[in-house]
């Protein structure tokens, strides 16, 4: 029950850096301000290492406490991908909030308005850059299926988990270098609200079908 405490109180602190990325000025309006945007990057990046670390030694240890992940809901664990998030969920997020913000800023953008620097504005390169990666990433989890001979590579699992996390870290550093300041933390702020959805909902659902049954 180690790593559930660790995961409990980790998870309180990922609260506090997504607070601080939406009290953050953007767009930036001054290299000072760019500046401060790329240290909370950075501390969120440092953040899910952290995390990934200890996990990793978990792995290596007990992976079947990773793999029934008893602090997640019965949603949230039916949406994992070896013990985690899928690498993929990342792009999804980036498409769906540029989507979201261009409709809303549609009328001002046919009005001749100033570009914003969110994700908004991808450009045509970063778009594909995007696309590219994407492909990569998607390539790459084929590689760390491991369905149907789950049981002949039990002893692997914990490498096979570990790299699973190395890919997801991957992506999303990769992710952030591809894009500017301001649309990393729209994408990183969405990234949280999105995991946080899933887990209140979740939980809220269990706790719902535990009070029926």
């Amino acid at each position: 029950m180690r790593f559930q405490t660790f995961h409990e109180k980790w998870h309180q602190q990922l609260d506090q850096l997504v607070q601080k990325l939406k009290k953050a000025p953007r767009p930036p309006s001054s290299d000072e301000q760019n500046n401060h945007l790329l240290d909370l990057i950075n501390s969120f990046l440092s953040h899910l290492g952290d995390y990934y670390q200890v996990k990793s030694a978990v792995a290596h240890q007990d992976v079947l406490i990773l793999l029934d992940a008893p602090w997640a809901s019965t949603f949230e664990r039916s949406l994992h991908w070896i013990t985690g998030w899928r690498p993929t969920t990342a792009f999804q997020v980036v498409h769906t909030k540029s989507t979201i913000l261009f409709e809303n800023r549609m009328l001002d953008i046919l009005e001749g308005g100033s570009p914003t620097g969110d994700l908004a504005d991808l450009s045509p390169d970063q778009f594909k850059c995007l696309s590219d990666l994407q492909c990569d990433v998607a390539s790459d989890m084929m590689l760390y299926n491991y369905g149907e001979d789950m049981g002949e590579r039990m002893s692997d699992l914990g490498a096979i988990v570990q790299k699973a996390d190395e890919l997801r870290m991957s992506t999303l550093r990769k992710m952030v270098q591809l894009l500017r300041p301001h649309q990393s933390v729209d994408f990183l702020i969405s990234a949280a609200s999105l995991h946080s959805f899933v887990c209140v909902w979740g939980l809220n659902h269990d706790g719902r079908n535990d009070l029926i049954n």
